[in-house]
């Protein structure tokens, strides 16, 4: 309850007062000083002038004095019996700025973890006993939770944000399980289900398993990352480089059979392209639309420039989309047409960018099979069509079809002769061996 009151926005003053009321009880129990760290802590954070804390002045003789934040705590707590600090207590205290630089320097929230910092700095502020109340020791302490709370939490981030994007990955691929975790199947589900932040909002200790859990789920997925089995796009002679010596003595990789890939690809993955698709279209139309007239045939993509004929520049401009004629059958082909085209060239280019990454070749790569399943899809409504074109008469809509096909058939054996030749992560992985 008092770390969801505590938001940005509370008066400090309340925050102050609870703060005397937890000193004043006089309990040295777990939960009295975790509620008083809290606060002290919340104070630090939200100071009543921003950069108030960080403003420090010299003494007369050169002497660095006192915090402002510690003289703010001496005010606040001044009608408190303030306890007393050994000298042990002071040694401790020393101990945290050692401990900070050591928190700023983890890289990734398994090696945090695994150091032990939490529990190690859990005791030391129990060791305290009734004098963690005194003024130094919670202006000691604040500043050290302010900085290893924003370095957990955005390692934390970084590593439920990576879980998600390998389970969106993953979904996309028609699969479920990521990883196993303490012998329990992590499903796509549960990862939809997770909600980070209700869970920093949760005590360190009282958090740490799950915080654990989520750290091996992330360490799992880097050394083991979910990969359908239905379609190898890598031969076994060559991902064996991983586990050791390849088998086969031939120093060229073995062709793929695309057509067999092909086939393993499943309704859902149709599905999901399909969606993709349409966010082109609506993307590339309101582009289009808005754009200056003189340029609007050069839609900016995220990796290159898309280039649209007369024809198609018209289809997006369309308001008859809807229509059930020929003139609306031949702007929707257009589109779909110009969005697989785009998303070809998209996933080709992501594919040549994850070179040094096989479990992001390896995602991509899926995808541009998927997207040549649907191009011949597209492909064979399209040369329907044309033929319809071509009995009636209506040769100049039936050459703008043909124009905008040539392209893609053109894109899709780029495609296939990407596929079909040794990915450079694997070519140099094995002349390594």
């Amino acid at each position: 309850m008092l770390r969801r009151s505590l938001a940005p926005d509370v008066d400090p003053e309340i925050a102050e007062a609870m703060l005397r009321y937890f000193t004043r009880k006089r309990e040295s129990s777990d939960v009295n000083r975790d509620k008083t760290d809290l606060v002290a802590t919340f104070l630090y954070r939200h100071p009543r002038v921003p950069g108030q804390w960080e403003r420090r002045g010299y003494g007369l003789d050169g002497s660095l004095p006192l915090s402002p934040f510690e003289i703010a705590l001496i005010e606040i707590l001044a009608d408190a019996d303030v306890p007393s600090l050994s000298e042990d207590h002071v040694q401790s205290l020393r101990q945290f700025d050692s401990l900070q630089r050591e928190a700023e320097a983890f890289r990734d929230l398994h090696a945090l973890l695994e150091s032990g910092i939490i529990p190690r700095v859990r005791e030391l502020k129990q060791a305290f006993g009734p004098s963690f109340n005194h003024p130094g020791v919670l202006a000691t302490i604040a500043p050290y939770n302010a900085a290893f709370g924003g370095r957990f939490d955005r390692l934390f981030r970084e590593a439920a944000g990576e879980i998600r994007s390998f389970a969106h990955a993953l979904q996309e691929q028609g699969g479920n399980i990521l990883g196993n975790v303490d012998g329990l199947d992590v499903t796509v589900e549960h990862v939809a289900a997770f909600e980070e932040g209700e869970l920093l909002r949760i005590d360190y200790g009282t958090a740490l398993e799950k915080f654990r859990r989520v750290s091996k789920l992330k360490k799992t997925l880097d050394q083991h990352p979910p990969i359908r089995q239905r379609a190898r796009l890598i031969p076994a002679a060559v991902t064996k480089i991983s586990d050791g010596p390849a088998r086969s003595s031939s120093s060229s990789p073995l062709p793929l059979d695309l057509s067999s890939m092909r086939s393993s690809v499943t309704p859902q993955q149709i599905t999901s392209e399909e969606g993709k698709l349409l966010r082109v279209e609506e993307s590339v139309r309101v582009f289009v639309r808005v754009a200056d007239p003189r340029f609007r045939q050069i839609v900016p993509m995220r990796y290159f420039n898309l280039i649209l004929s007369p024809a198609e520049v018209e289809a997006y401009l369309a308001e008859y989309m809807e229509e059930k004629n020929e003139r609306a059958t031949v702007a929707r082909l257009l589109l779909r047409l110009v969005a697989v085209v785009a998303r070809m060239t998209t996933e080709l280019e992501e594919l040549r960018r994850a070179e040094n990454s096989r479990s992001l070749a390896k995602m991509h790569a899926d995808s541009l099979v998927v997207l040549l399943e649907v191009g011949h899809s597209v492909t064979e409504s399209t040369r329907r069509a044309i033929a319809v074109l071509q009995q009636q008469a209506r040769n100049a809509e039936a050459e703008t079809l043909q124009a905008s096909l040539k392209k893609l058939n053109a894109c899709a054996a780029s495609v296939e002769r990407t596929l079909t030749s040794p990915p450079k992560v694997y070519a140099s992985a094995k002349a390594a061996k």
